[in-house]
Formats: structure tokens, C-alpha cells, sequence
């Protein structure tokens, strides 16, 4: 099963667009996840329409049209893997323990808010992902978001894609 993962979209205040490449792997990804901040109910449109499965939640900056569609946390089970979507969670310091304690049934969990990379392991094992954001880069010389795959329960190939700053090109 592949998924493709995101968060902090912002769109239309931060780009006016998804980057091309996202929306090519959302075109075959089985399940897309995104993990708040999407600011324009239009993008969740956009994303229901281009999806097989979206599974999704509101972020801070989300107002009230996304909030009566999209819930706080979101959970699913995809293959046997157990996951819980949230956009905050908190400071970095102690993330892992304070989210196994907040999430004991989950082996995966999904969240956005600081528009960094996150990719740790709790001692109960549960994995956090956090796929910074395709839009914004924030202390961070890329835009990303995460490519994976869960095979038998597992999830496997994580892949940090980066997005390239654009550039203008000149002419004479």
C-alpha cells in the first residue's frame, strides 16, 4: 500500500499550488494523509477529488469551514498498522514519550505544525512522522513531504522527498 504524506500546506497563503510532484505522487498513492494547516477548504476538495482515500485533520491556522469537515485526530488502520493523525503535539523536548503516553494504541503517528522533517521511534515503539511541508521552508533548505509503504502491518520505505526551491531564470 502506498502512501504519500503531508502537512502544512498552506495553500493559497503560502503557495498558490501543491507542487507538481506531490501531485503526481498523490495520483498514485492509495492513501493520502494530511496533517493539518491546510488554510482553504478548496485544497481538500482538490485532494478528495485526486484521491483514492484521504485521511486528514485541521490545524491551528484552519478555520471553521475546514473544522465542521475535518476532525481534530483522525484515526485509521491500513494493512494491520494501527495510525493516529494530529497536527500538534507539542514541543520537541520529550515528544516521544509524552505521544506514546497520548497514543498507547498506535504504531504510527502522523503530524505536521513545525514544517520540519520528524522521524523518531518512542520506547513502546511507536514510530512519529512528521513530513514538514511541501509550501515552507522553515530552517530547512528544501520543502518536503513523505512517500511510504505498509506491507503486512509494516511500514516500509520511508522516503523524504525534497522539493527544490524555485528559481528565476533570466534572459537577455
Amino acid at each position: 500500500m502506498h502512501l504519500v504524506i503531508m502537512a502544512d500546506t498552506h495553500v493559497p497563503k503560502r503557495a498558490r499550488d501543491l507542487p507538481a510532484p506531490l501531485w503526481a505522487d498523490v495520483e498514485v498513492a492509495d492513501v493520502v494523509i494530511h496533517a493539518g494547516d491546510w488554510v482553504d477548504a478548496a485544497l481538500l476538495d482538490e485532494l478528495e477529488a485526486r484521491s483514492v482515500r484521504l485521511v486528514g485533520v485541521y490545524g491551528n491556522n484552519d478555520g471553521a469551514a475546514l473544522r465542521a469537515r475535518l476532525p481534530e485526530v483522525a484515526r485509521t488502520e491500513l494493512d494491520g498498522l494501527r495510525i493516529a493523525v494530529v497536527h500538534e503535539t507539542g514541543p520537541a523536548a520529550g515528544r516521544e514519550k509524552r505521544c506514546a503516553q497520548q497514543y498507547p494504541d498506535t504504531d504510527l503517528l502522523i503530524f505536521g505544525h513545525s514544517h520540519i522533517p520528524w522521524d523518531t521511534v518512542a520506547d513502546n515503539g511507536l514510530r512519529l512522522l512528521n513530513p514538514g511541508s511541501p509550501t515552507d521552508r522553515r530552517r530547512q533548505p528544501f520543502a518536503t513531504y513523505l512517500t511510504a509503504e505498509i506491507n503486512g502491518g509494516e511500514l516500509t520505505a520511508v522516503n523524504l522527498c525534497r522539493i527544490a526551491p524555485r528559481t528565476s531564470v533570466t534572459t537577455d
